[in-house]
């Protein structure tokens, strides 16, 4: 394993409470400033998913206060959160599972998928589409990853991963267009992060959608983590003075995509 990934879980929690570098003291709860804890919209215990879900983390988003990953991974009890910039063998035993099975088995039916925007030259499906295909066994075991960095970040970690994902994974994307009224929340006059064109949006948010569609009480789970999200928004938003989102990219006369 490279020196630079680590690999946590979403079950561990700092027993006592510290100081960062600049004296700040630190909840040992939800690992953040004391001044800014989000104690109070994290669930009390973890949401339950049948859905495990694997998050290669970029080392970059570790520094970031607006990453969303840590709160996630504080909200859901079946989430794994790899630190580092590709995926190998060895990282995950869930991942070494489904890899060691594909290779045992020429009749492999996925039942992991990690998650891109479909753009790229690799072959991707639509979510909803890819869990109703007749090709898929019916089972609610899903494995969903997904890359969290900067689009730039994310792209170059999900390419470095797929001769190891490829063997075993499927690519799939939301439709950004069904389901999402009004766009992601980032979409408002007060905008956190800016995102590069309209329909991006957190790794939070999109997991959260993903979950809508992966799991039984898909649409309970979405509710919870959005609602987090939302509070985590508007809270950080205090702290924050407002910015105007990036217009959109044009290339050649059409907008630009990942």
């Amino acid at each position: 394993m490279d020196p630079d990934r680590q690999s946590g879980n979403s079950t561990a929690v700092t027993s006592i409470a510290g100081e960062c570098s600049g004296g700040r003291k630190i909840c040992s709860n939800c690992d953040r400033p004391v001044k800014v804890c989000l104690c109070s919209i994290i669930p009390s215990e973890p949401i339950s998913t049948v859905t495990r879900i694997v998050i290669l983390h970029h080392p970059h988003e570790q520094r970031h206060k607006l990453a969303t990953v840590p709160v996630l991974s504080k909200c859901l009890r079946n989430c794994d959160v790899i630190v580092g910039r590709r995926l190998h063998y060895g990282d995950s035993d869930v991942l070494d599972f489904l890899h060691d099975d594909a290779m045992r088995n020429p009749n492999f039916n996925s039942r992991a998928i990690y998650l891109f925007p479909g753009a790229d030259p690799s072959p991707s499906q639509e979510i909803s589409h890819w869990k109703s295909s007749k090709n898929i066994v019916e089972t609610s075991n899903y494995v969903l990853i997904a890359f969290d960095g900067t689009w730039k970040h994310a792209r170059e970690m999900m390419r470095a991963s797929l001769s190891f994902l490829s063997k075993f994974a499927v690519q799939v994307h939301l439709d950004y267009d069904v389901g999402n009224d009004g766009g992601t929340i980032y979409n408002s006059d007060l905008i956190l992060r800016k995102e590069p064109f309209s329909g991006c949006m957190s790794t939070m948010e999109a997991v959260a959608h993903c979950l809508r569609i992966l799991e039984p009480n898909g649409i309970d789970r979405e509710s919870s983590l959005l609602e987090v999200l939302r509070s985590m928004v508007k809270f950080q938003a205090s702290f924050l003075k407002p910015m105007k989102p990036r217009p959109k990219l044009i290339k050649g006369g059409r907008e630009g995509k990942i």
